[in-house]
């Protein structure tokens, strides 16, 4: 007995310390977790990053001094490039590293090395998009050039430079609670962050809905409710512009195309949200004399944010603005001379061609009246607790053939089985230089200078400069396709189908200094239809460009507040449109007391989506429903996935098509009309509230419906912010979401002193014990900016700084 005790002595103290120092499930190892000297407690805010401090560089080339001023924004003072990502690098990877991290490996297809086997299809997923090869692609474009390569392994150095000074006990928090621990920074995963950005603005895919749709419709219906252009339009090139170019010859678009087959795929439509706004006003009209210009990128908002704020000052460099945490340079910022932005433009150059095999080995397809061979890459996806996996993708000339059978994974959804994915990310590129030389730029002629060297994801590139120049580009490398190729699923037997070349980059649409004294952009149309080239069939409903070409109109005397306001402007153009086709046909007598409360909350509204507003709450659901009660019966079909028709097309036919065939139900006896639809839509949208929240109060308010709140990027619970009682929607400038929306909101008033004002909802530290962690969401939340202090030297008195870090050699 006695030797069985002693047993259970040594066995049960060996089994607990195993179980409390292993990651069990979603559960950090406790032991770990808890350590009072290595665990989550050292996470806590601590002085690390408010003393002076010194550190050492084997690889700086001079000395270089960081000033971090009183929301933790760096300063970087370098006295030559090579130095100056090189802290870059250092001190991002100080505030980001686990951030940085994380992306790359979700890019890179490797969340399994971290969490196990329930990765796995997202890995696979990543994998079989060609993410990796698209980054080995554009990091051979990098490293040809001199520049490029300086600045990416500059940066990579800093980076390796800081995980160096790490021990377990300063590891990020996340590396904890998932236990694992940081590893080196290679190139790669600069080109790999780039590529996931392509991969989030693709905005999904739709060319299997639509080729399903041509099937079942035909071509004539089809054409009429999936127009190439809006009924109602305000393109990003205003109209009339002049195109001062010879154009190329475009391709012939083959006899055979509205013959296209389909495979029977639910997929993912693109996303109303992934877009942004841009615009710079004249000094003409503004009170200063010089150009203003804004940007609010709207984008998934994360906790850490997606964005980090940083200062890069050099020999013939001094630009401010925000950066990608894993890749040099600032994206969108502005210099002593110049400001720029982006949006997104949602250039078709993503399509699905289907392939024709000879056999199940996979080896040799059909193309061009011939067999030609595949060939094979295999991806050798490691998992956490099990074995390798060896994932083998088969790639045509088109690019890799996603999946030949469908996996239980929802964004696996959007991919047809068997076809070939032709894909912009896949091409060689090298956009650090665009941001390289727009940090440096001067003029509208280093502006231009730049765009030449980008690829993807294309973006509206405003720009505005201290000459009083504006302008606006919607720019990247654009296939030259026949008119709608791209539109359905193409024909990857056939090289009439291919892409054929490239739009030349001084062919881009652009226009510089328009009569109207503004340029903008709101993810709309990129031209009217007299350019000669074809960059998608589709864009952002017209709302938000709408609204904000009509503010900019009217603008004299703009102000930082005038803009300031302007990009918190929660106004909605659709309401403006459908409320008064609406409210004539509601049937006052066949509404309940709550429905006629509700109505007469509608009938009162300012049509603005603000927090307290309740209309807000009954319009939204009453417009998502009745386009549903529209388009549902007859777009639903079981086994035949598609999509609705545009709520551009679908705002058309309510306003002009009072009996158009598509009001009624086919699934009913009776033939229902508008006002059916537009009465019981509202009926549905007043007991859905009514249901979630009771009878009419403030539990109805917009801002309580839509539930805004910034997530932490791995879904941690408690590391996401509080919901936040906030108004936008997706259709107004303010164009926020439950999760998405402005997640950077920059002013630059350009003049002798360039005047920078900027915010996003979160801060710049990565780590969750830290004040920096969220500090900036209540300023976001609450439509103000911070003056971003644009330092001159490293002594500029004119901020606060709490903190500076001095790197040697």
């Amino acid at each position: 007995m006695n030797k069985i005790k002693a047993l259970f002595c040594v066995i049960i103290p060996i089994a607990l310390a195993f179980l409390f120092n292993t990651k069990l499930g979603n559960t950090p190892p406790l032991l770990k977790f808890l350590n009072p000297f290595m665990g989550f407690w050292q996470n806590a805010e601590n002085n690390h990053f408010i003393f002076n401090h010194k550190a050492k560089i084997k690889g700086a080339i001079d000395k270089i001094e960081i000033v971090f001023d009183d929301r933790m924004i760096p300063h970087i003072f370098a006295q030559n490039d090579h130095d100056l990502y090189l802290a870059q690098g250092y001190v991002t990877a100080m505030h980001r590293l686990w951030q940085m991290d994380f992306q790359t490996r979700f890019a890179a297809g490797r969340i399994s090395e971290v969490v196990g086997q329930k990765a796995i299809e997202v890995d696979r997923y990543q994998r079989r998009m060609g993410m990796v090869y698209g980054a080995e692609n554009s990091l051979k474009g990098m490293m040809a050039d001199p520049k490029a390569k300086e600045m990416i392994l500059a940066y990579t150095e800093g980076i390796n430079a800081y995980i160096k000074t790490l021990s377990k006990a300063n590891y990020p928090l996340e590396y904890k609670i998932l236990d694992f621990k940081p590893e080196n920074w290679t190139p790669i995963k600069c080109a790999l962050l780039l590529k996931q950005m392509s991969a989030v603005l693709a905005m999904g895919s739709d060319e299997f809905y639509m080729t399903n749709i041509l099937k079942k419709f035909g071509p004539d219906i089809t054409k009429d409710l999936f127009p190439d252009y809006p009924f109602r339009e305000d393109p990003i090139i205003p109209v009339g512009t002049k195109w001062n170019f010879t154009p190329l010859s475009v391709p012939k678009t083959p006899a055979s195309f509205t013959e296209a087959l389909t495979g029977e795929v639910k997929t993912k439509e693109k996303v109303e949200g992934i877009g942004s706004n841009n615009w710079a006003l004249s000094g003409a009209k503004t009170a200063s004399g010089y150009p203003i210009l804004a940007n609010d990128p709207h984008l998934d908002l994360t906790l850490p944010s997606i964005w980090y704020q940083i200062q890069l000052h050099a020999p013939g460099v001094n630009t401010y603005g925000v950066s990608l945490p894993g890749a040099p340079g600032v994206i969108i910022g502005f210099n002593q001379k110049i400001a720029w932005g982006v949006t997104n433009v949602a250039a078709d150059v993503l399509d699905f061609y289907q392939i024709r095999f000879k056999d199940s080995s996979h080896n040799q397809y059909w193309y061009n009246n011939q067999w030609k061979a595949t060939s094979k890459r295999l991806e050798t996806i490691k998992i956490r607790g099990g074995k390798d996996e060896v994932d083998t993708v088969y790639y045509t000339h088109h690019g890799p053939v996603v999946y030949f059978q469908k996996p239980k994974y929802g964004r696996a959804d959007n991919v047809p089985v068997g076809d070939a994915l032709r894909w912009i990310a896949h091409e060689r590129s090298n956009e650090l230089m665009t941001f390289y030389y727009l940090n440096r730029g001067k003029n509208y002629n280093d502006y231009r200078k730049a765009l030449t060297f980008y690829t993807a994801p294309a973006q509206n590139f405003v720009f505005a400069s201290v000459d009083n120049d504006i302008a606006i580009t919607p720019n990247g490398k654009f296939p030259l396709k026949w008119k709608d190729q791209g539109k359905f699923i193409l024909d990857g037997t056939d090289p009439a189908y291919d892409w054929h070349g490239w739009i030349p980059n001084a062919q881009n649409p652009t226009v510089k200094n328009p009569p109207r004294g503004f340029v903008s952009s709101a993810n709309q149309s990129s031209t009217d239809p007299s350019y000669p080239y074809y960059i998608n069939w589709e864009f952002a409903p017209y709302e938000r460009g709408k609204r904000i070409n009509d503010r900019l109109t009217t603008m004299k005397k703009a102000t930082l507040d005038s803009i300031r306001l302007m990009q918190t402007d929660n106004y909605s153009i659709l309401a403006q449109n459908l409320l008064p086709a609406l409210l004539p046909q509601l049937n006052n007598e066949q509404l309940n007391a709550t429905q006629k409360e509700a109505l007469s909350y509608v009938n009162k509204w300012n049509k603005r989506y603000d927090a307290n507003e309740i209309a807000a709450s009954v319009f939204e659901i009453w417009a998502n429903r009745l386009i549903y009660d529209i388009w549902g019966d007859e777009f639903e079909v079981k086994g035949i996935p598609m999509r609705f028709p545009s709520r551009d097309r679908t705002v058309e036919m309510i306003l002009k098509e009072p009996n158009a065939p598509w009001y009624d139900n086919i699934h009913t006896a009776k033939k229902e009309t508008l006002a059916d639809l537009v009465n019981e839509s509202f009926k549905f949208s007043c007991d859905s509230l009514e249901r979630r929240f009771g009878p009419i109060n403030k539990d109805w308010n917009w801002s309580n419906v839509k539930q805004s709140n910034v997530p932490h990027l791995a879904k941690i619970p408690g590391l996401g912010s509080k919901i936040l009682q906030i108004g936008g929607a997706k259709s107004t400038i303010n164009a926020l979401g439950e999760s998405n929306g402005p997640s950077w909101r920059m002013v630059i008033e350009l003049g002798k002193t360039p005047k920078g004002h900027g915010v996003y909802p979160g801060g710049q530290s990565g780590n969750p014990g830290s004040k920096f962690y969220d500090n900036m969401i209540d300023t976001w939340a609450n439509g103000k900016l911070y003056d971003l202090f644009y330092m001159q030297n490293p002594d500029d008195k004119s901020g606060t700084v709490i903190s500076r870090l001095k790197i040697s050699k």
